[in-house]
């Protein structure tokens, strides 16, 4: 063989290596693909630098030294010329009003939208304390802490209508991955929310998980999906389980929908077979109901942000700012119809510490709804939580979203430097002096309505009503927060009835063994309200 042709062959299998590698997608929308192809063209010139100086600086005309040579010098150039153009097109400053509309934003009524919960289904943790509460539980299973460890792949879904995060396991290194891999990963974790159970679901004997982000050569899940799909720009990789416990990679698919580089958007997903490896592509509009994140939260939070300070133009949103809105500093997951959504508060331009209002984003479908209600935030409830239990030194995590007695409310963990669980907060959005704690998420509930009760807030429960009838079996008064209430049983069944002593004064002459007729509803713990006393 000719010496004239190694470099070409060199040059061809270092490319090679560096596809198989960098797996950038074969997509003119890429920015990775268009960085790829202007590395390979480095290294390209690198390989025949000799030949190229030749080509440009000798006059003497040889086989190696031709016109024709000097002109490949303009391919870089052409490459870096198209994409600087391509990003100028697509960029905000020219096309604002596309940007503006990546985001259909509905105007949504809080109260009908979001509904009240049980307390049972509030998830109580965030995804740092879920990270450690999983690692705990790993160093307890013996036979499997010496060869695998938590992954950080946690993703918060619904499953059996409960917020849980899920995570693989992984190999511990390389060595473990060599002893283990014709088996693959037999494990994957579990976290309830709501109660902190961690649980380690074993997989079937011989169908552990054998294609993920962390695995080599063929069966690395960012290699295998690029191999059956070469122009999918991949934008995320969700590790979600089915109904039926089965694990699944969720990969987002991202189009460009603004010019050549802008307006970035989800088209679909591919639906990969942790086990098997199987590949389905699905349209957002056909994506099966069980997959709860197709559209990331920054990718979602990028577009409102674009929605409220492109509306009137690029130049508004720098200068003037009139009319121009932003989200705030963070944003938490919130379960609503089986789907979950995206939180994040509203404010205007200008750094106050208030909101304008806030705005819920579908994970999976993108429907978003506005809810214009004025109050403090995030971070200013979070100050406000943690400056009720200074004297412990507990952190608040980021708020998340409920409806208490049809208020808008800011709930939050507090925690411990251990990073575990240890109080709960409740506090209004709109009146945030109103500020609740409690050692249970029942008990934080009762305080913050009580407090509600004594400004002037209506917080009895809605719903429709009830009646009962029957002969008080125990009767019990407890005071909180300055008020006394009378919990009730009757005929010795196990349910409270509780009754507010100032609202209903005749409960003071009632005893055991009185019959009473009782007009009730029943609130998110399932306690019952008396609204009437009768008999």
């Amino acid at each position: 063989m000719k010496k004239k042709w190694i470099p070409p062959l060199l040059t061809l299998l270092i490319w090679a290596v560096m596809y198989y590698y960098y797996l950038p997608p074969m997509n003119i929308h890429s920015h990775e693909s268009w960085l790829f192809v202007l590395v390979m063209l480095l290294v390209a010139f690198v390989i025949h630098f000799w030949l190229i100086a030749k080509s440009l600086f000798s006059k003497k005309q040889t086989e190696t030294n031709h016109p024709k040579l000097r002109k490949l010098i303009w391919i870089p150039i052409a490459v870096i010329a198209v994409y600087g153009i391509g990003v100028l097109l697509s960029s905000p400053i020219l096309r604002a009003s596309s940007y503006a509309s990546l985001l259909n934003v509905q105007m949504g009524d809080f109260a009908e939208d979001i509904h009240e919960v049980n307390y049972n289904q509030i998830p109580i943790l965030d995804s740092d304390s879920a990270a450690r509460l999983a690692e705990r539980e790993m160093g307890s299973m013996v036979d499997m802490v010496s060869q695998f460890e938590v992954s950080n792949y946690y993703n918060q879904i619904n499953y059996n209508e409960k917020p849980v995060r899920v995570t693989p396991l992984e190999y511990g290194d390389l060595i473990k991955w060599i002893t283990n891999r014709s088996e693959g990963i037999p494990a994957y974790m579990s976290i309830d929310m709501t109660t902190q159970d961690v649980e380690l679901v074993r997989l079937a004997e011989g169908e552990g998980i054998r294609y993920a982000p962390f695995e080599h050569f063929g069966r690395n899940l960012y290699r295998h999906v690029r191999f059956h799909y070469p122009t999918a720009m991949i934008r995320s990789s969700n590790f979600e389980i089915d109904d039926n416990g089965a694990p699944y990679w969720v990969c987002a698919v991202e189009t460009k929908t603004i010019g050549l580089f802008g307006g970035t958007d989800i088209q679909g997903v591919i639906l990969v077979d942790a086990v098997t490896g199987e590949t389905q592509y699905y349209d957002v509009a056909d994506v099966p109901q069980w997959i709860d994140k197709v559209y990331d939260a920054n990718l979602l939070i990028e577009q409102y942000d674009y929605y409220g300070m492109l509306q009137n133009g690029w130049l508004n949103s720098k200068f003037g700012q009139k009319g121009c809105l932003q989200t705030t500093e963070g944003y938490n997951y919130i379960a609503l119809d089986d789907d979950v959504w995206v939180y994040t508060g509203v404010t205007s331009i200008g750094g106050d510490q208030s909101i304008v209002g806030f705005v819920l984003m579908n994970s999976r479908t993108k429907e978003t709804n506005y809810y214009q209600i004025s109050g403090a935030k995030e971070i200013s409830a979070m100050e406000s939580a943690q400056g009720e239990v200074q004297h412990l030194g507990y952190t608040a995590t980021f708020p998340l979203l409920l409806n208490i007695a049809d208020e808008p409310t800011y709930f939050l963990s507090l925690k411990d430097n251990a990073g575990l669980v240890k109080k709960y907060a409740m506090v209004n959005i709109e009146k945030y002096h109103i500020v609740a704690i409690g050692d249970t998420v029942a008990e934080c509930e009762q305080v913050y309505r009580n407090l509600m009760s004594n400004n002037g807030i209506d917080t009895t429960p809605q719903g429709e009503g009830q009646q009962i009838s029957g002969q008080i079996t125990l009767i019990q008064d407890i005071v909180s927060e300055g008020n006394t209430y009378y919990y009730l049983l009757l005929d010795n069944q196990n349910v409270w009835y509780q009754v507010t002593a100032k609202e209903h004064l005749d409960i003071l002459t009632k005893h055991v063994g009185d019959s009473v007729t009782l007009d009730y509803v029943e609130d998110t713990s399932g306690v019952r309200i008396v609204t009437k006393i009768a008999g």
